[in-house]
């Protein structure tokens, strides 16, 4: 994970997350709690309260009581994970906002590379991070005005039980992290990754994104429309390409995607 020469920043000196200076990366401040209800709720708080959060800076929970994701799944949570949120203000000239997750995905996972290169986790669209096809991580985005809350939970040390998939962790596959030690390398692969979608593009993103994802050709279903196919890939606008029976490809550009798994013997 090549980030440049690692610059210390105040929290209240001047300058813009996702930006380089003279190819020098930004450190970015890291506000810990003990708990809360939810990191990404309390930001987006601070944001309607007029408060000036920085791009860039992190709000991490030791423990949260009302952690949530996708489509309102509750996401319980373990002591040692990591629960944090952070804020990117949209500008002028900036990629979709849609496309943000792929930029959190592809911090997350270079992240994970790094701290624990023998996992082995891959992406799945449009905002999880599988191991061995269960989920490790998950992002969600919320909006509000011209800002997008990015929340991430890793599981680290904990897996919540979730009725409709199965779960992992880090510590199950024989990796330890230190809660801390990720959210700073996290927050420094996310200025990398919004430097690479400010200057290069979606289509720049999209190309970072795809080699830690899943490979070509996994099965997948699309709950929403109820179609099942394989993966053949992202746009260049990160749209999901599925290839679909009769070998056409059709394009997702919002929905819940998951894994489609083989049918057992005698089932």
């Amino acid at each position: 994970m090549a980030l440049g020469h690692r610059l210390p920043f105040h929290p209240r000196a001047g300058g813009r997350f996702g930006q380089r200076c003279r190819g020098a990366v930004l450190i970015p401040p890291i506000e810990r709690i003990a708990q809360t209800g939810s990191t990404n709720a309390d930001l987006l708080a601070r944001l309607a309260s007029g408060e000036h959060v920085g791009e860039g800076h992190w709000l991490v929970a030791d423990r949260q009581t009302a952690g949530r994701g996708r489509l309102g799944r509750d996401w319980n949570d373990g002591q040692g994970n990591f629960m944090g949120s952070t804020v990117v203000h949209l500008t002028i000239g900036d990629p979709s906002a849609a496309t943000l997750a792929l930029v959190a995905g592809v911090a997350l996972a270079k992240t994970v590379a790094a701290l624990a290169p023998g996992v082995g986790a891959q992406l799945k669209w449009p905002n999880d991070l599988l191991v061995d096809g269960a989920k490790c991580a998950g992002i969600l985005m919320e909006r509000t005005g011209n800002s997008v809350v990015i929340g991430i939970g890793a599981n680290l040390v904990a897996a919540p039980d979730l009725p409709d998939r199965p779960t992992a962790t880090l510590a199950g596959q024989g990796a330890s992290l230190d809660r801390d030690h990720f959210a700073g390398a996290l927050g420094i692969a996310m200025i990398d990754a919004l430097w690479t979608w400010r200057q290069e593009g979606v289509a720049s993103i999209v190309r970072a994104w795809l080699p830690l994802a899943h490979p070509l050709g996994t099965p997948l279903h699309v709950s929403e429309q109820r179609i099942d196919g394989t993966f053949d890939g992202l746009a260049e606008d990160g749209a999901l390409r599925l290839r679909v029976a009769g070998g056409g490809t059709m394009l997702v550009h919002a929905g819940d995607v998951e894994l489609r798994r083989p049918v057992e013997e005698g089932r």
